[in-house]
């Protein structure tokens, strides 16, 4: 009995692995066009639509109907030529304006000490003061009677003044993230105080019973 000899023509299977590979990336390239098209890819289209909308001030009523985005960047070109709604938000820009009066920001290290004409802007709300290498806050703190923010976190102070009992309308205090060794009996004086951040300071290990 003879041996059965088995020949395999390659061309033919290469022609059907050329075949499924072509198969496979039509599966692929209709399977990236359904997910294009699908609901969570329109929510996503529909929310920064919004949140474009909301940057340029335009008003909700502008771009919702019934409970669903108009997505329809007329719109923009629409609130951009009305009158009327940019005095809305001319109006908008101006209250932004006029708070920002009322907050002082400083950063970056090349600022050692505060500057002089800050202790002219007694009427200040807020302060936002960080990664500088200022080291001592000024005393004349007291006079700002209408502070309720004051943010002075990852700078170099090392103590806090007593001056800081004298602002009974301070809300918030953080000086975290700098080099103080102990907090003063009168920030207990500052009656209205609601939050208090002294994280990062190392060497503070309890607060006076006062605070």
């Amino acid at each position: 009995m003879g041996h059965q000899v088995i020949i395999f023509d390659f061309s033919v299977i290469r022609g059907l692995w050329e075949t499924r590979v072509k198969e496979s990336k039509e599966r692929q390239r209709k399977e990236k066009e359904r997910l294009e098209k699908s609901s969570l890819e329109k929510i996503k289209q529909e929310w920064n639509f919004i949140l474009e909308c909301r940057k340029k001030g335009i008003p909700q009523s502008k771009y919702l109907k019934n409970g669903f985005a108009d997505t329809d960047e007329k719109i923009w070109d629409t609130y951009e030529k009305s009158p009327h709604l940019q005095k809305r938000r001319d109006l908008s820009d101006e209250a932004k304006k006029e708070r920002n009066k009322f907050i002082f920001h400083l950063s970056g290290e090349q600022w050692m000490e505060f500057p002089d004409s800050l202790k002219e802007q007694i009427y200040l709300k807020e302060w936002h003061v960080y990664n500088t290498l200022i080291q001592t806050i000024p005393a004349y703190i007291a006079l700002f009677q209408d502070l309720r923010v004051l943010e002075l976190s990852k700078n170099q102070i090392n103590h806090l003044p007593v001056e800081i009992g004298c602002l009974k309308n301070l809300k918030v205090l953080n000086v975290s993230f700098n080099n103080l060794k102990s907090v003063p009996p009168e920030l207990g004086d500052c009656e209205n105080l609601e939050k208090l951040d002294l994280s990062g300071n190392m060497e503070i290990t309890e607060l006076p019973f006062e605070v």
